[in-house]
C-alpha cells in the first residue's frame, strides 16, 4: 500500500495467498471498503449506510427525491377510526363471547382480505376469539 519494501517468508506469503503488508496501518488501508457519494462522487466509508459525503450533500440529494403526493393513509390511523366507527355502530363487547373490554378488540376481516374494509365485512372479537379463528380451525391438537 505504502511502497515500502517488505520481506516474509515464502511460507508466509503463500499462507496469505499473496496479501503481504509494511504493518497494521496498510492492512487497515486494504481492508477499507468505500463507494462514492451520490452527489458529489467523492469517496465515503460504504458500511456506514450513507449515500452522501455530508450535510451539503445531503441537501441536494433530499431536493431530487420525489416523495408520493396523496399517499394512502397510515395504517395505524385507518385501522383506529374503523375500530372507533365499529365500536360507535355494535357496541363495545366482543362480537362472539360478549366479552366486555373494549380496549382490547381486534378487527377481523370475515373473508380474510384486509383490503376489504366494508362494514359488513368487518367484526370486533377479543384476541382469543380471533386466536380461535385464524389458528385453532387447523390445529393439530384437535386430533389428540
Amino acid at each position: 500500500m505504502c511502497g515500502k519494501p517488505v520481506y516474509r517468508r515464502p511460507l508466509q506469503i503463500k499462507g496469505a495467498k499473496g496479501r503481504v503488508f509494511c504493518g497494521q496501518v496498510c492492512y487497515g488501508i486494504s481492508c477499507r471498503k468505500e463507494k462514492a457519494c451520490a452527489v458529489c462522487g467523492t469517496l465515503i466509508l460504504a458500511s456506514a449506510n450513507k449515500k452522501t459525503c455530508g450535510r451539503e450533500c445531503a441537501n441536494r440529494h433530499r431536493v431530487s427525491i420525489k416523495y408520493k403526493i396523496g399517499r394512502p393513509r397510515d395504517k395505524a390511523e385507518h385501522y383506529r377510526s374503523l375500530k372507533l366507527r365499529l365500536l360507535g355502530e355494535r357496541g363495545e363487547k366482543c362480537g362472539r363471547c360478549d366479552y366486555g373490554r373494549m380496549e382490547i378488540l381486534e378487527i377481523h376481516h370475515r373473508d380474510r382480505n384486509r383490503e376489504n374494509n366494508s362494514l359488513e365485512n368487518l367484526e370486533l372479537i377479543c384476541p382469543n376469539c380471533h386466536a380461535e379463528e385464524h389458528y385453532l380451525k387447523g390445529s393439530w391438537l384437535r386430533n389428540i
